[in-house]
């Protein structure tokens, strides 16, 4: 451990480890945690251990078929384990829903820009874009409603880091692509966004644009020393959107959406299911006064059940009728 803990100590931290995984993303992500932590703790040592995950190794197939969420940070959360880091840097929506035994979600961080983006070197939109023009994206639920509103583009599987999925993009391979707009934004590359995609009809996934900071329950230190990074709006938000997912089996294999916005202690949630084709969905819309995350984790509950009630679970393989 980069640093000895007791539950009853309250001093700063003198040296923190932050695990990451090494795309130029997710290290932007690390050294915001890091300079955000520096501000608070001027005299603390904190470094980053960078790491390559599987979700990283493993280009040539869909998340949907090769472990889906978890794939990104298993061998952050072994660097917890073991001792080379005591916190893990994650977007949010790569974290599967139900966190493994001995961790926990420590801190949600304020979220940038949830929507997705269109990017393209050629045209200004979807509507602009050919019959037969290729579209790529790594999201069974763009996916499904691209296929719904423009059945007449080709929809093609996209992976790898954002400067991967950039470089295929100008390369020629597709006439374009949907990424979350808080990455392009965050790597200074809002000027490739063409267009933001609006909330109806491309609801983003659970945690979108957020930063969740994971650490091992049994170091309560570690999550104190978080506490004044966590964002209410955003932690409220999330935890709906979570709760959402949670129900529904949320990982890559399912086309699922949740969206939620917290303001003046009032929240509003829109989430839906969808086949991949983009022929059939389910959608559903909340609202109600929260003022702690049972209350959003409340909301988010409502806004699943009613989703099963509409048949949701018929478009859920695995989840049982």
């Amino acid at each position: 451990m980069s640093q000895t803990l007791n539950s009853s100590s309250s001093a700063a931290p003198k040296r923190l480890v932050i695990a990451s995984r090494e795309s130029r993303l997710a290290m932007w992500q690390a050294e915001h945690v890091r300079d955000c932590l520096k501000k608070l703790y001027p005299d603390c040592d904190v470094q980053i251990l960078g790491m390559t995950t599987r979700g990283d190794q493993i280009l040539d197939r869909a998340l949907s078929k090769v472990g889906g969420k978890g794939l990104f940070v298993k061998e952050l959360e072994t660097a917890l384990e073991d001792g080379r880091a005591d916190l893990a840097v994650h977007s949010l929506k790569d974290v599967p829903m139900v966190m493994p035994e001995g961790f926990d979600l420590a801190c949600v961080m304020a979220r940038e820009d949830a929507r997705d983006a269109f990017v393209s070197s050629d045209y200004a939109s979807l509507e602009d874009l050919p019959v037969g023009a290729i579209v790529g994206t790594s999201s069974l639920r763009r996916e499904s409603v691209l296929r719904a509103k423009f059945p007449h583009l080709v929809i093609h599987p996209l992976r790898g880091n954002l400067d991967t999925r950039m470089g295929k993009l100008d390369r020629g391979e597709y006439q374009a692509i949907i990424l979350a707009a808080a990455g392009l934004k965050r790597l200074g590359l809002e000027a490739r966004i063409r267009a933001f995609l609006p909330y109806d009809p491309y609801t983003p996934a659970a945690g979108q644009g957020a930063l969740g900071i994971e650490t091992l329950s049994k170091h309560p230190n570690i999550k104190q020393w978080l506490a004044p990074l966590n964002d209410l709006p955003t932690l409220f938000a999330v935890s709906a959107e979570r709760m959402v997912s949670r129900q529904l089996g949320g990982s890559c294999e399912v086309p699922l959406a949740a969206h939620a916005v917290w303001d003046q202690n009032q929240m509003n949630i829109r989430s839906f299911v969808a086949s991949t084709d983009g022929k059939a969905i389910c959608l559903a819309n909340g609202s109600a006064s929260v003022k702690s995350v049972e209350d959003a984790e409340a909301l988010g509950l409502a806004v699943a059940k009613d989703l099963l009630s509409q048949g949701a679970a018929d478009l859920i393989p695995k989840l049982p009728k």
